[in-house]
């Protein structure tokens, strides 16, 4: 590898050595020890169609080959990858570790590489010699993708998952419900999906636009999809963290069982899924029913997803219905609460609880820390860094993902030709120059932040290829940060990040992926006569 290397995210060490290169060719091998087989599979299933190689098995000691190994002397997600004459050799302190190398070998052979298949059948392809070294900064390296505004398709999600492999980001936090649709299937209650995975039409822009799409909008995953969603994270070690809104933000729910709403304040029968956005005040009634019902959706989830965490939402839960509810009023009296967000509190705590005794644990965004939180749950840090301060503090693990920073919904310029503006600008320098650790924090305190988390609210991406504008390029910035060790915010050396990301725009053209290019949105990518809604220091609300 050439110094300086164009790896994104940067390695800790990239060192040229001298000799000859690596040369790969279709009389290369690849030998992988016992462990490594997902980065085997990943080879010869993605690399070596890219390649024109086929990889064949062969010895450890064969000239030339690709060797890949396990070292417990090393983290399980730090590798080593060091190549020359005798061939590549990619070593990890665990699986993880490995898969993480070849991500990195695939930068090093070239934009090319990234391509499903050739454009030179028999290339010789060489990758410098030399040795790379490298570990994760964070733990939690997230993406978050609210499908619930908008649905992506299963293949959609899937090629997410690729990207981010190929960003070394491992956590995929899967938002599935909000008020504008419901998009897991939960056989025992079918009309979540029969019901609450549709709307009859959608606000085109932000909520104050004047222009709707007429025309149904809906999807659901199977559950056989989420099981294969889950498998293909899983082989790209990916932690898959599903978000099932409560109690706010689950109009959908209540479309498709009005039961659970407050029936005695609003005639819930009346309500469809919300065709508009912003944040619905029509909340899940506090009862047992409710509990009990929800109790079934998390058993369902559970049989699903293996993760650790398991989302909950509790963000942006109105109180108005509450405080008009005799129903409510009943449950607080009896539970001997001062008032609405302690219900809220005691809500979120009953599926702590809940999910505790079943070997998980329970995230929610920074809202759940109100009313008090039971020392198990993490939250994820939105409302700027406090939240996430205040959590540590009260010996909570966080993951910090402040909107102001990295909600990448949020506008990339200020300029007129930005699509449907949202939020503040963040350029890609903002994102670069973000820092999830607050000073503030002691060390002690500091060993609570898992890591990061970038989101993705869909509201204005009605199709994967918005997605991508408003993800790309900052999702790269946002896996530096996540991934690498950087300096102080205001020392990072943005000019060399930007000169490796010349190389990393022409992975991303292989890679099919429609970014945001350095020089404004092109003309297909404008919305002219959308309107959105830009910031200018007051806190948005998602």
């Amino acid at each position: 590898m050439s110094e300086p290397t164009h790896l994104v995210p940067a390695a800790r060490t990239a060192t040229r050595t001298a000799g000859p290169d690596a040369a790969l060719t279709a009389a290369t091998t690849l030998w992988a020890a016992p462990g490594t087989g997902t980065a085997e599979r990943w080879l010869r299933t993605v690399l070596g169609p890219a390649l024109g190689l086929p990889l064949h098995p062969g010895p450890e000691d064969a000239d030339g080959a690709v060797r890949l190994r396990l070292d417990g002397s090393l983290p399980p997600e730090a590798y080593r990858l060091e190549a020359g004459g005798q061939g590549v050799t990619l070593t990890g302190g665990g699986p993880a570790g490995v898969f993480w190398a070849a991500q990195s070998l695939r930068q090093l052979l070239g934009p090319d590489a990234f391509r499903r298949a050739p454009l030179d059948p028999g290339r010789t392809w060489t990758v410098p010699a030399g040795t790379v070294e490298d570990a994760p900064r964070f733990r939690w390296r997230g993406l978050m993708l609210d499908v619930a505004r908008h649905f992506m398709p299963k293949d959609g999600v899937l090629r997410y998952l690729d990207l981010m492999a190929a960003h070394k980001l491992n956590v995929f936090h899967f938002h599935l419900t909000d008020d504008q649709g419901w998009r897991v299937e939960i056989k025992r209650y079918p009309k979540l999906t029969e019901t609450g995975s549709w709307r009859p039409r959608t606000k085109f822009g932000h909520r104050a636009s004047p222009h709707w799409e007429e025309k149904p909008h809906g999807g659901f995953y199977t559950q056989d999809d989420i099981r294969e969603i889950v498998a293909y994270a899983a082989a790209r070690h990916i932690t898959v963290v599903p978000e099932i809104d409560v109690p706010g933000h689950s109009q959908a729910a209540i479309a498709a069982y009005p039961e659970l709403g407050n029936t005695d304040v609003v005639d819930t029968a009346a309500l469809g899924v919300w065709d508009t956005w912003g944040i619905s005040p029509n909340v899940l009634a506090p009862t047992e029913h409710t509990l009990r019902f929800y109790e079934g959706v998390f058993e369902e989830l559970l049989e699903l997803f293996p993760s650790e965490f398991i989302h909950v939402g509790g963000d942006e839960c109105p109180k108005e219905q509450w405080r008009r509810s005799a129903t409510a009023k009943a449950r607080m009296e009896d539970l001997g609460l001062a008032g609405e967000d302690e219900l809220q509190a005691w809500f979120i705590g009953h599926f702590d609880a809940w999910l505790a005794d079943r070997g998980r644990r329970l995230i929610g965004w920074d809202e759940i820390l109100e009313g008090g939180l039971a020392p198990r749950a993490a939250v994820s840090s939105w409302r700027g860094y406090q939240g996430g301060i205040a959590a540590a503090r009260a010996g909570h693990d966080v993951v910090m993902c402040p909107e102001q920073h990295v909600y990448l919904d949020h506008r990339q310029d200020g300029g007129p030709d930005e699509p449907v503006p949202i939020g503040y600008v963040r350029t890609l320098e903002d994102v670069y120059r973000f820092e999830p650790v607050p000073p503030e924090l002691t060390a002690e305190e500091t060993r609570r932040v898992l890591g990061t988390q970038a989101n993705l609210w869909t509201e204005v991406m009605e199709n994967p290829a918005r997605v991508d504008y408003q993800a790309f390029p900052r999702l790269a910035a946002f896996a530096e940060v996540a991934w690498s060790t950087l300096p102080a915010p205001a020392e990072r050396d943005f000019a060399d990040f930007a000169r490796r990301m010349g190389e990393h725009y022409r992975r991303l053209d292989a890679l099919g992926v429609a970014y945001r290019p350095p020089t404004g949105p092109r003309p297909w990518q404008r919305r002219p006569g959308v309107p959105g809604r830009p910031l200018d220091g007051t806190p948005p609300r998602r």
